[in-house]
């Protein structure tokens, strides 16, 4: 019995000991799989989050189409195609997720984001990670560059400036997009959140200071000057503090190149990302790195980079106040410059001045950022609005129209005909003419847009597609006590001043946001041109004859943001009315010709250099080669592609390492399509003045088009300049 029992004693001890290394392994099982494994959306492991922490994910994707023939988009000049390459887009996206909800935003180095372009982005993110990334908890933002391609539109007047619907416009940016938010999503992992701010002075310019005139006298003394001069920054960081990543806003116009560029070029806010990435990737080549550098437009409607003001060109005297024109030339002639001699040089100036003044908040980013992630949105019918103007009016939204001073331009591009900016009374001619082309606007929206004189009645004009669209979104997602409102166009600098004032008395009713953060990413998740303050469209110059909405259109904004604020302060956003949804258009047209097959002068080949460089050249001399080349077009997509490579020899490897691409602010590509379907490619090194002294080369990758009996091919090229040597200096002591 004493033995029998001791066995049974130790059988159930077995027992009791094996079930618990069952459990346990099961239990190690479980914690591995639970923090391991990956969804079939790829979704990095899973993390326990303190209230401090968030996952972060970041990542950047070339967003870069056509090169060549593509109407750009942003000045809305019929001359102004892409020829080259000045600069690459690039595609940067921030990824937060607080344990229980995520947002995502993105900014793109183009000039806004269309409808049509959110709508794919969005319908191509469901299909790869379900209802994770949807358009409440998804913000897409343009840089404002008008130097990137158009085409990629669904509304009729954007698609008659930009060619029509473009496919080799628009799929860059679709897959580009989504790449960034791939990347992003496949590198979160636990991390901090800080914000700074300051000022950045001397940097910007009011273009429309007598519409600013117009608002309160008691509201403009807040302030101490008529543009935004604040920079805030969100600095992201690994749970080791170091930096992964960073988004920074800025008031300022991408316009320091100017209408007469021909090259594909991120602009001001991209040269500032440029520098930024370059700095903390240090080493790598533009677009390479793991740190994610983003510069988002704000509220930059009435705001220039040309910080010289405007002058007549023919004179070099100021433009008339009013209507910034010319005694001599009209509007055309009122053009405003700075600060630099030319386009690139102000480009590098305001580039450089944000840039500094970000990485100076970046580094002194100390204020953490802590809270659950929220977000919410609608879609609205904005031409159908109810606008609570006090106690006892109301005010109404109308359908779009454009007024006689959308035809003027601004300073920073004016326009080619007689149109004057501040127009408050149309034109017989050029209302006679639209009459009989159009038809005229209908006496309901002229009375509704007053004192706007129609030029265009777009909201009434409906072939062969709408001409602008009704339904907009407004959104806002937050971070913390940070809140990001997407505006869906360019909002000036008072109505940004009103909006964000009005958004953070509403987030901080609640405990919970205390001292808000409210910042406003311009020109984001569709377009829908200007937005004025109710004043500031009195006076119709350009920005209030592009607000499309009629002259409470500020009004219903401010009001659809408050309740999204309110919302959210409240915990109410699932009681939103989500709201009309936005058409995806299918019968689109495209009014470009495909590109014709390449030809090349007798006894040469594609890639062979027309015009050499030279044996020797100083740091601060420019280079320059020529080649036989094809249509850039024909090269297809170039997305994480060069066209161009600075080559230095290694004496140490006896091989070539590129220094250079096409990303490089050092280096400019040019297309010069010529006669008889011949093409000429001069690439431009700006040899920097860290360049070491050595050998180099220059490299120029193409593809050209020719039939073969009734086939057509295409055919990729390179080609090669002759060695040459850089040297500090040609005197040797």
């Amino acid at each position: 019995m004493a033995d029998r029992k001791c066995c049974g004693v130790s059988a159930v001890k077995l027992t009791l000991s094996i079930l618990l290394f069952l459990v346990t392994a099961a239990c190690v099982a479980l914690i591995v799989v639970l923090v391991t494994r990956k969804t079939d959306t790829g979704e990095p492991p899973h993390y326990i989050l303190t209230h401090k922490t968030y996952l972060i994910g970041v990542g950047r994707a070339d967003c870069t189409g056509s090169a060549a023939e593509i109407p750009m988009m942003g000045y809305a000049n019929s001359q102004q195609k892409a020829a080259g390459i000045h600069t690459r887009l690039f595609s940067r996206a921030f990824i937060v997720d607080d344990g229980n909800q995520r947002v995502l935003f993105v900014t793109a180095d183009i000039g806004m984001i269309s409808q049509r372009l959110r709508l794919e982005v969005l319908k191509a993110l469901q299909e790869k990670y379900g209802d994770l990334y949807r358009q409440e908890n998804v913000v897409m933002s343009g840089t404002h560059t008008h130097c990137g391609p158009g085409g990629y539109f669904q509304y009729t007047l954007f698609m008659i400036t930009g060619n029509g619907y473009v496919k080799e416009s628009t799929e860059p940016l679709v897959n580009g997009i989504v790449k960034s938010i791939d990347i992003a999503h496949r590198n979160m992992r636990p991390g901090r959140i800080y914000v700074n701010k300051g000022e950045l002075v001397d940097s910007s310019l009011n273009r429309s200071p007598h519409s600013y005139m117009n608002n309160p006298e008691d509201e403009r003394k807040r302030y101490e000057k008529n543009t935004d001069k604040q920079v805030v920054v969100l600095k992201f960081t690994d749970l080791d503090g170091d930096g992964i990543g960073m988004i920074s806003w800025f008031a300022v116009h991408a316009v320091s190149m100017n209408f007469t560029n021909r090259m594909v070029s991120s602009d001001n806010m991209g040269y500032a990302s440029y520098l930024l990435e370059q700095d903390k990737n240090f080493g790598e080549l533009p677009g390479q790195g793991s740190f994610v550098a983003g510069f988002s437009s704000s509220n930059l409607g009435d705001v220039s980079p040309n910080t010289r003001g405007p002058h007549c060109m023919n004179t070099g005297l100021l433009c008339d106040y009013l209507n910034s024109s010319c005694p001599v030339g009209g509007t055309k002639m009122c053009k405003a410059f700075g600060p630099g001699e030319d386009m690139f040089e102000s480009t590098r100036i305001i580039g450089h001045n944000i840039f500094m003044k970000a990485k100076e908040l970046y580094a002194n980013a100390v204020h953490e950022v802590t809270g659950s992630v929220q977000f919410a949105h609608q879609w609205v019918n904005m031409t159908d609005v109810t606008v609570q103007l006090n106690d006892t009016h109301t005010g109404r939204t109308c359908k779009p129209a454009l007024g006689h001073s959308f035809a003027a331009g601004t300073t920073d591009g004016g326009g080619d005909l007689n149109f004057t900016q501040g127009a408050v009374e149309g034109d017989p001619f050029w209302d006679g003419i639209r009459d009989a082309l159009l038809g005229p606007p209908s006496n309901q929206t002229k009375d509704c847009h007053h004192p706007k004189p129609i030029l265009f009645s777009t909201g009434e004009m409906n072939w062969p597609l709408p001409w602008h669209p009704s339904v907009v979104d407004v959104q806002i997602i937050t971070i913390g006590s940070v809140a990001i409102l997407a505006i869906p166009g360019e909002m000036t600098t008072m109505a940004g001043r009103r909006l964000r004032a009005a958004v953070k008395k509403e987030l901080e009713a609640a405990e919970k946001f205390k001292n808000a953060e409210v910042v406003i990413a311009g020109l984001s998740n569709v377009y829908t041109h200007y937005i004025t303050t109710f004043e500031e469209y009195q006076i119709q110059r350009y920005e209030g004859a592009s607000t499309i909405f009629g002259p409470h259109t500020f009004a219903a904004y401010l009001q659809k943001f408050t309740n999204l604020a309110r919302a959210i302060a409240q915990d109410k956003v699932s009681e939103l009315p989500v709201g009309p949804e936005p058409p995806f258009f299918t019968n689109l047209f495209n009014l470009m010709a495909a590109a014709t097959y390449d030809a090349k002068p007798e006894n040469t080949s594609f890639g062979d250099v027309l015009d050499q460089v030279n044996s020797i050249y100083r740091q601060g001399d420019v280079v320059s080669v020529t080649f036989v080349a094809g249509n850039p077009r024909h090269s297809g997509d170039i997305r994480d592609k060069t066209f161009v490579t600075v080559e230095m020899y290694d004496n140490l490897t006896d091989s070539w390492e590129v220094v250079h691409n096409d990303a490089s602010w050092e280096t400019r590509f040019h297309w010069l399509k010529g006669s008889n379907r011949r093409s000429n490619a001069t690439v431009e090194w700006h040899i920097p003045s860290s360049a070491p002294s050595g050998l180099y080369r220059i490299r120029h990758f193409g593809h050209y088009k020719q039939l073969q009996g009734l086939q057509t091919i295409i055919t990729p090229y390179e080609g090669s300049s002759d060695i040459f040597r850089v040297v500090s200096s040609f005197y040797h002591q």
